[in-house]
């Protein structure tokens, strides 16, 4: 052992301080073994968004069956390998597709939902539901394409989870409020969901959609006078 590093041991407290140090490489080391780690899922989560947003575009406006993985990977700037990264393949994608712009219409009218007075809140978000299906790229994706790429099954439990649960919680304020009936609120928001998807169906393959929404709004108005108390 050389001079110095003797000098050095014989120094009172150098142990602790040795100790002190050690501990403070680890928790340095480990920082920065976080710090990577959050990098890391920051840019998975980037990725992610970017292919579901560049997906989103095409498949709304060229439909799904005339949409390639190729000219996805292209739109998001990444590679394909990154795509396979996150989604087994196009269907995976698509599925991610469709319950984003769900939620984004869920959101929408769940803040209508909210509105102090419950019939209003029934009513006004009853038919934004059926407006924001008058977009196109939302038409393509939701009423043309998904039940074809993703069966029945799959976009009535989407549809249920992000229209018929928000619906069963509006129905049960106007429940409360002596507003509606005390109708069983299960089947009631699910059957309401499906007036609600129908109506949207049709205000699609219309000739004449602002007038099909006229009238399937003016018909769900209707139906939904026949619960008030």
């Amino acid at each position: 052992m050389s001079t110095e590093v003797k000098q050095l041991d014989e120094i009172p407290g150098h142990e602790a301080r040795d100790a002190s140090f050690s501990e403070e490489r680890r928790y340095r080391r480990g920082w920065a073994a976080k710090d990577s780690k959050d990098r890391r899922s920051a840019k998975g989560a980037a990725t992610r968004a970017a292919l579901v947003d560049a997906a989103r575009h095409l498949f709304g406006t060229k439909g799904y069956a005339d949409t390639s993985i190729d000219e996805v990977v292209r739109a998001a700037d990444v590679t394909k390998g990154a795509m396979y990264h996150h989604f087994r393949g196009k269907e995976d994608l698509f599925a991610a597709v469709y319950e984003d712009v769900q939620i984004e219409v869920s959101d929408l009218v769940v803040a209508e939902f909210l509105r102090p007075d419950p019939w209003e809140a029934l009513i006004v978000g009853c038919n934004l539901w059926i407006d924001a299906h008058l977009d196109p790229e939302i038409q393509q994706i939701t009423m043309r394409d998904a039940r074809a790429v993703l069966g029945w099954d799959h976009v009535r439990e989407v549809e249920a989870r992000f229209g018929a649960v928000p619906l069963r919680g509006v129905l049960r304020r106007a429940i409360r409020a002596g507003v509606v009936a005390n109708f069983p609120l299960r089947p009631l928001a699910l059957m309401l969901m499906g007036t609600l998807s129908e109506s949207c169906l049709y205000v699609a393959d219309a000739d004449e959609p602002e007038e099909a929404r006229r009238e399937v709004q003016d018909l769900v108005l209707r139906l939904l006078s026949g619960l008030r108390v």
